[in-house]
């Protein structure tokens, strides 16, 4: 079944979701020549040798690799619990009585009144086919997972496919905005740094979640922002030079939340200096001179090339790990798209755990 690209948009950014994508290689699920030499999947296979000492598949692993091979796997998961859920109603037809739910238009019409970011794609007469279409697909994923997880506790199914092991990023902090001003020396261990853009819907969308994250760990997490203009969106950098000329009057975050809040629509230069008004820029002749001048052009560039560099693609992309003061880095993993607040909560408390037991030094 070829996805509609809009469907395909919506699965991709919703990370709570399954994601299916085109990825740039496959893996061996086996090596064997035949069924008497099956071997179990081994996700970090030797791949060479080199004067006899090992090259293994992680060695190769860049952060654009390591989401290729994240996504790669998500896809071939899914099909197994396909292909086992088809074998085993076969040898089980009691397994038949549990159905895929269907659509209804109810469901349809839920989905684009409750689902953040979706109206703004269109409106419910030309959004409810695309709609439709994805909650077929997700409704079907629900069924094949139930039956695969009754299979797996009954013992009908060994699942050995396992997914990438985790892959560090480490990137230097820059000229990042931070959250928490009272961190010298450093009181947070933890360090959550986003790249984001102003016209994107969902990096509007997870500024909710950040809002709760900072308070929820605001003993133990410093946040930092830094900006990912993509070229699709003209107004973008404009923007973004805008929030560093307010971070001059020490308005940076209060400039940033009424951007979101009314980036959806075109805003022009009357528009932004009413909004940095709103944000309680006092001195707006300087600002408008800053911004005007193209004063953090430079710094808004050099954002967005340290994101490519450690392999950012799309936003919003986080980065959550150890923060290390001596350095500016934080090294840890990197994930995109409006991340539920489950899965920061996961992650972060994971790192909280690491900071805690690592050696000082």
């Amino acid at each position: 079944m070829i996805m509609n690209p809009l469907v395909r948009q919506i699965v991709d950014r919703f990370s709570s979701l399954v994601v299916f994508a085109a990825c740039f290689f496959l893996l061996p699920v086996s090596a064997a020549a035949g069924p008497a030499a099956q071997v179990k999947y081994n996700n970090n296979p030797v791949v060479a040798t080199v004067d006899g000492k090992p090259v293994m598949l992680d060695d190769l692993k860049n952060a654009k690799m390591h989401d290729a091979m994240v996504r790669l796997h998500q896809m071939q998961k899914y099909n197994l619990k396909q292909k086992a859920v088809n074998l085993l109603l076969l040898a089980h037809p009691e397994l038949k009585k549990d159905m895929v739910s269907k659509v209804t238009p109810g469901d349809v019409f839920h989905f684009y009144k409750n689902t953040p970011g979706i109206s703004e794609m269109g409106s419910f007469k030309k959004m409810r086919g695309e709609i439709r279409e994805y909650l077929v697909r997700m409704y079907e994923q629900t069924y094949v997972e139930k039956i695969f997880q009754k299979a797996v506790v009954k013992g009908w199914v060994e699942d050995y496919l396992e997914a990438p092991n985790d892959f560090t990023v480490v990137t230097g902090l820059g000229s990042a905005m931070l959250w928490f001003e009272d961190d010298t020396p450093p009181l947070r261990k933890v360090f959550v740094l986003e790249y984001s853009d102003f016209q994107c819907p969902f990096c509007k969308l997870v500024q909710g979640t950040l809002s709760k994250l900072r308070v929820r760990f605001a003993d133990k997490v410093q946040f930092g922002y830094r900006h990912f203009p993509l070229p699709i969106h003209k107004e973008a950098r404009k923007l973004a030079e805008a929030v560093e000329c307010a971070r001059e009057q020490n308005r940076f975050w209060q400039l940033q939340a009424v951007i979101y809040k009314n980036a959806s629509r075109n805003l022009g230069k009357a528009d932004i200096l009413k909004l940095a008004q709103r944000a309680g820029i006092g001195n707006l002749d300087d600002f408008e001179n800053c911004w005007s001048g193209e004063k953090y052009k430079a710094r808004v560039f050099a954002d967005l090339q340290e994101g490519n560099q450690i392999g950012v693609q799309a936003t919003p992309t986080f980065v959550v790990g150890i923060y290390d003061p001596k350095s500016a880095t934080v090294s840890g993993e990197m994930f995109s798209g409006a991340v539920s607040e489950d899965k920061f909560v996961r992650t972060i408390e994971k790192y909280i755990s690491l900071s805690q037991t690592a050696p000082k030094g």
